[in-house]
């Protein structure tokens, strides 16, 4: 007669989740030990949560015509109508729309010109710089000297000229539906250099290491070995440049729009939104242009500031 196995009773070691494994690590206590980068991510994803979730949260829809009534309009903020005795955050605009509801609606256009465009520039710097630094030779040289005339002139003459000319060719009937793709081409073609000139350097480094040569000794392709071994080498500076490539990207757009060369009217941004209020600030209805601008300032600062910490948390020279 054999004797039962005892039961064990000893505590089963509990699996860390991916939240808790990421929290832990050392990005995620370097964060937590920079209030810089707490405040700044708590204001971004509050501001993109709030332009994601607009139709929700804004009290109207600014750019429905039948939800309009020009008596609000010029309204101050937190101040009732004289006509409609109506109240709004952040007053209303000489159309009498809620600010606070085209900002809203305004910062989905934005962001999602700036998520684009930065997407657009990412993806095509990384290829451009994957094949120029692998590859090297006559590749190389016209892709760096072509990125060097680039960055000869200021990005948004860059962004300027390459709008202008896609507007162009584009036919009338759709130069309005098609305005939104034509500036994220232009801002990400404006873009995509300091993206290549990185990965082209991580490139040069990751190429000349031994895993390199043991993937082309079992056969490996040149594209399989750049997308395979080398792109995931060379991701931290790449995100590092998009995280501040954003903030560039969303204050490029406004420039483009303040200016009537960016967003339609149809379709109003942060930038469009500023270009409109400029024209009634001396005029005394200062909320008009205030609020748009202070939103703009808070995004892309934000923005920019959690980039700064992440290049400074992924720089293993800081450690």
């Amino acid at each position: 007669m054999t004797d039962a196995p005892l039961p064990d009773n000893r505590p089963t070691e509990r699996v860390p989740s991916a939240w808790s494994r990421a929290w832990d690590s050392d990005l995620g206590y370097a964060f937590r030990h920079s209030p810089v980068a707490m405040v700044s991510a708590i204001a971004a994803v509050t501001l993109i949560l709030a332009a994601i979730f607009a139709p929700l949260i804004a009290p109207t829809n600014p750019f429905d015509p039948a939800s309009l009534d020009l008596m609000n309009g010029f309204t101050p903020p937190m101040q009732p109508n004289a006509f409609t005795s109506e109240s709004f955050l952040m007053g209303t605009d000489d159309q009498g729309r809620d600010v606070f509801s085209t900002i809203l609606f305004g910062m989905r256009i934005s962001l999602f010109v700036g998520f684009a465009a930065v997407l657009f520039a990412m993806v095509l710097g990384i290829i451009l710089g994957l094949i120029s630094g692998y590859f090297g030779g006559w590749t190389e040289t016209i892709i760096m000297r072509a990125a060097d005339v680039q960055l000869t002139f200021p990005s948004i003459l860059v962004a300027m000229l390459i709008f202008g000319i896609a507007k162009g060719v584009t036919p009338v009937e759709y130069r309005d539906q098609m305005a939104i793709w034509v500036l994220i081409l232009a801002i990400g073609l404006s873009d995509w250099v300091q993206f290549a000139r990185v990965v082209r350097g991580a490139t040069l480094v990751e190429k000349s290491k031994d895993y390199v040569a043991a993937a082309r000794l079992i056969g490996r392709r040149p594209f399989s070995i750049m997308i395979r071994h080398i792109l995931p080498n060379v991701l931290s500076p790449v995100l590092v440049i998009a995280t501040i490539s954003l903030a560039l990207a969303i204050i490029a757009e406004a420039t483009l729009s303040f200016l009537g060369v960016g967003a339609p009217p149809t379709q109003p941004s942060l930038g469009t939104l500023i270009r409109i209020g400029q024209g009634f600030l001396f005029s005394g209805e200062w909320w008009i242009l205030f609020f748009p601008a202070c939103t703009l300032l808070i995004l892309a600062l934000s923005v920019n500031l959690l980039g700064d910490w992440l290049r400074d948390a992924l720089n293993p020279r800081l450690k």
